[in-house]
């Protein structure tokens, strides 16, 4: 394959960001375009919320912080 201007150019930046001590990494992530997606993430939102309402140790906690934000606002 002929190298191309943007090739070229994308290559020089690899180069460099590997010459700064950096590697490329390849990160699978959920398709957020299927059609079951949004579903899926209702599910999982709502196991989470089933088990921290059930952890009454997490929900005092959450309390008390939430009663010790006084003063953050800007």
């Amino acid at each position: 394959m002929a190298n191309t201007p943007v090739n070229a150019r994308v290559q020089k930046h690899r180069d460099a960001l590997r010459r700064a001590g950096l590697r490329p990494v390849q990160i699978w992530v959920p398709d957020t375009r299927r059609p079951d997606f949004a579903e899926e993430c209702r599910r999982q939102s709502r196991l989470a919320a089933e088990v921290d309402m059930a952890d009454l140790d997490l929900q005092h906690f959450m309390d008390e912080v939430l009663a010790d934000v006084d003063g953050w606002t800007e």
